[in-house]
């Protein structure tokens, strides 16, 4: 267990007022958890302390190397106004899946936990109360050794800041219309696809420029050796329900685990759907959607939860599903989820987690 040192800000910061617009990711609370990484002498000195700049040498290897980690959860209010966490034991079992890959130390599960409730405890009175928001919570490690050599550093930080956020897109729970990019690749198995850090995304930035030109919000990635077999949306994971089954790609080494994602098909499955998790070509979705059998597809994370899809586009085929609207399951998705996280649906799985116990 985590000795964590408190130190409260002095010069606290203007709270977002009632019905104030919340972009994503824009505002930061008060606080931030800060602790350190020395090699021999492991994790060492944690502490909530007042939300500020941090200095780095111009040669620490987390800008030359990208050696990085980050997660993503929120904290919500529920019912009875306590702070909860929606499977934070799973964003530290990630968290340490990405660690391992990246050659960057292990933190404990239950001190990855602690460390997420001890800044969020600090900071609830900044979580905000109107439906469909949440506070995000964002951890991340990074390599600090000031050396330019390229080996794994020996020294980290790994730091936790929290951000009151409204609804991921601006259109709410308005279908999304999808890119699916054919010229460029995000992952190959056996690469970083499945680690949660920066150069995952720092790769698909040129598809999501290219997507938003042609008017599209998001990018569904292709695999990168046969450039045919559906993986992730750079900010989601990926389902389809074609002739009353959900289908979703398999987890093959290149696409992130998604908390959401196992969330979804945990639900699916206890309400009698058949879930399939397999290689889903481009050619199959197409093939479907001109059959009449492509139902409804929509997207799973932690920052929009559900998010269906509207219209897909590949290559001059552009296909609108649903009619451009929510899809029933989409929906029960969406309000299960946001429920159970809530409180307003009771979680018999035991995926809540209260912050202050």
């Amino acid at each position: 267990m985590l000795d964590i040192r408190i130190e409260r800000t002095t010069n606290p910061k203007q709270k977002p007022q009632v019905g104030q617009p919340l972009p994503f990711g824009k505002i930061f609370t008060d606080h931030m958890f800060v602790m350190n990484y020395t090699d021999g002498k492991g994790w060492h000195d944690a502490r909530v302390i007042p939300y500020q700049k941090i200095a780095l040498d111009p040669s620490a290897m987390v800008f030359h190397y990208s050696q990085t980690m980050f997660e993503g959860l929120k904290a919500y209010l529920s019912e009875d106004g306590e702070p909860v966490l929606f499977r934070p034991d799973m964003n530290a079992k990630r968290a340490n899946r990405s660690n391992e890959r990246l050659c960057i130390p292990k933190i404990p599960e239950e001190d990855f936990v602690q460390a997420v409730k001890a800044v969020v405890q600090v900071d609830q009175d900044w979580i905000p109360k109107e439906i469909g928001t949440s506070l995000y919570i964002r951890p991340f490690i990074i390599a600090t050794d000031e050396f330019l050599g390229v080996k794994p550093s020996k020294t980290y930080l790994f730091m936790i800041i929290l951000s009151p956020s409204g609804v991921y897109y601006a259109n709410g729970m308005n279908p999304v219309a999808i890119w699916i990019e054919d010229d460029y690749v995000r992952a190959v198995r056996g690469g970083i696809g499945e680690a949660k850090t920066g150069g995952n995304y720092a790769a698909s930035l040129i598809g999501q420029v290219k997507a938003n030109q042609e008017q599209y919000e998001q990018v569904l990635w292709l695999d990168g050796i046969e450039r045919k077999y559906i993986e992730e949306v750079g900010s989601m994971n990926i389902f389809f329900k074609i002739d009353g089954k959900v289908m979703t790609p398999q987890l093959n080494g290149s696409i992130l685990p998604g908390i959401t994602r196992d969330s979804v098909i945990t639900l699916c499955k206890e309400w009698g759907y058949e879930v399939i998790e397999k290689r889903i070509s481009i050619d199959e979705i197409v093939e479907a959607y001109q059959s009449g059998k492509l139902e409804e597809v929509w997207g799973t994370g932690t920052a929009a939860v559900i998010s269906p899809v509207g219209k897909l586009r590949h290559e001059d085929e552009v296909m609108v599903i649903n009619e451009n609207k929510i899809g029933q399951l989409s929906q029960k998705l969406y309000d299960t989820v946001t429920g159970i996280q809530s409180g307003k649906i009771e979680d018999t799985h035991g995926w809540i987690q209260r912050v202050n116990d």
